[in-house]
């Protein structure tokens, strides 16, 4: 009868952002005398009387879980899919607010969000848009005529536009981190390639697929030449969302036709091993990425699909795995809204886009955009208003918002190459595990209930008992 009051004791200690009581093990960890602390907690709470900050107590292995409490047993015998990584798409508005910082300001920002040290937050992944997104401070392509005019042998093509904050921005942070994995992402094709020749909707003029997919290799190559290898793109942001500045309208059969009669054969004739992913739209619609996949011949140079969560479940991404079991999946977005709250956003988006995208397949999790000013700009005509920055960026003063919160309590202790071993659904106890390359173990917990949860951590038949506070997020390492 003892453990109902020692929860009691523990779940409602004082604590501060530079951390406090969480609780504590059941034993000794050492067979007796002072207890050893056998696992470290990271913790953030919707209040942000914590945030990502580790909490002094000792949480010691013992030989028996607390009964009466839920055990979240993570087991490394079962695992997963391997991680590519964490982050943010680095729009272009991103890039012109880093960029615009002085040297000094920028290099301590970019090692805090991209290097490895105890102080940093170790994002591993990043989006970039081929051409403008919504986030850029104006429209453009690499291949942008003049009204009437069209260049089907791409003499115009140009990264210009990119070479003024992107390309600057992504060098420094290669240099901090020379194995970051970055996604190229297109908002739209050259309005001379369109079906309305406009920037807003439309489609891809069947008679530009062949020059389009020699597009994506100028983009490939021309990026490799400053230095900057692309891992991966996605044929089309949000294909069946038109009225995005930029956009462009695909439909899956559409795809597949690109994907297997030029976008394939040119990458392979080109000897590009850039991936070649699919859909990059939401969750309501797992059947478009199948419908391609079920095409033999586009699907032999397809590498898999991506998915954002504006619509649908998080479980779309596990139907696609099983419908083909041999392709990877993707988390490549997902916003935090000027209007939305702390609390709201934190628990929404680690339980949907932390925990949900890995424990249905996805090689990585990615929220949208990196940095804004306090107006949540630039944005393009039309463009999005409100989407917030995980940081705002103004000279030297750096803001962090939840989504760098969100992020950085995967980011900061799962590192590419690490697998997802086994960890149980429990009520109210979101959770997902990790193995990583050095052999830690790493579980994300979220407290989605209104009241205090206590919970044992099982591991190779020993047990810590600990809880976490309503809403709050915590990450264990062991």
């Amino acid at each position: 009868m003892w453990a109902l009051p020692f929860l009691m004791l523990f779940v409602f200690a004082d604590c501060s952002k530079s951390g406090g009581s969480t609780g504590t093990g059941g034993g000794t960890g050492g067979g007796g005398g002072t207890p050893t602390n056998d696992m470290d907690v990271w913790i953030t709470r919707p209040d942000q009387s914590s945030v990502l900050a580790k909490q002094a107590v000792t949480l010691s292995f013992a030989a028996t879980a607390t009964s009466g409490f839920p055990v979240i047993a993570v087991d490394e015998a079962t695992s997963y899919q391997s991680v590519d990584g964490f982050g943010y798409t680095l729009t272009g508005g991103s890039a012109y607010h880093i960029n615009k910082m002085d040297a000094a300001s920028r290099a301590s920002l970019l090692n805090e969000l991209f290097g490895s040290g105890s102080n940093s937050i170790g994002i591993s992944y990043l989006r970039v848009s081929m051409g403008a997104s919504d986030l850029s401070a104006s429209v453009y392509s690499y291949d942008d005529m003049p009204a009437g005019q069209t260049d089907p042998t791409l003499a115009n093509f140009s990264l210009s536009l990119d070479t003024v904050d992107v390309i600057p921005v992504l060098k420094e942070i290669l240099a901090i981190n020379p194995n970051i994995k970055i996604l190229g992402s297109p908002w739209s094709a050259p309005v001379w390639m369109k079906t309305n020749g406009s920037s807003i909707g439309g489609g891809l003029q069947t008679q530009y697929y062949a020059v389009y997919a020699k597009y994506f290799v100028k983009y490939i190559q021309a990026m490799q030449a400053k230095g900057i290898r692309i891992d991966a793109v996605t044929i089309q942001n949000e294909p069946q969302h038109g009225g995005n500045n930029p956009s462009m309208v695909m439909s899956s059969t559409e795809q597949a036709n690109f994907v297997k009669n030029n976008l394939g054969p040119e990458f392979q004739a080109a000897g590009i091993t850039t991936k070649i992913i699919i859909w990059d739209h939401n969750c309501d619609n797992a059947a478009y990425p199948i419908a391609i996949l079920n095409d033999p011949a586009a699907k032999q140079y397809i590498d898999g699909s991506a998915f954002h969560l504006y619509a649908g479940d998080i479980s779309a991404l596990s139907a696609v795995k099983t419908a083909h079991p041999d392709k990877n999946l993707y988390f490549t977005e997902q916003w935090t809204g000027a209007s939305g709250s702390f609390s709201g956003d934190l628990n929404w988006h680690i339980k949907n886009v932390i925990i949900g995208s890995m424990r249905n397949w996805s090689k990585v999790a990615l929220e949208w955009n990196l940095a804004s000013d306090a107006t949540w700009g630039p944005h393009t005509p039309g463009g999005c208003t409100e989407c917030k920055g995980a940081l705002i960026v103004n000279g030297t003063l750096v803001v962090r918002n939840v989504g760098y919160y969100i992020i950085a309590h995967a980011s900061k202790f799962v590192p590419a190459g690490s697998v997802r071993i086994a960890s149980p659904l429990t009520t109210n106890l979101p959770n997902v595990a990790f193995k990583t390359p050095a052999g830690k173990k790493v579980l994300i917990v979220l407290n989605e209930s209104a009241t205090a949860q206590g919970f044992n951590i099982g591991y190779n038949g020993k047990y810590i008992f600990t809880s976490l506070t309503p809403g709050a997020v915590a990450t264990y390492t062991w």
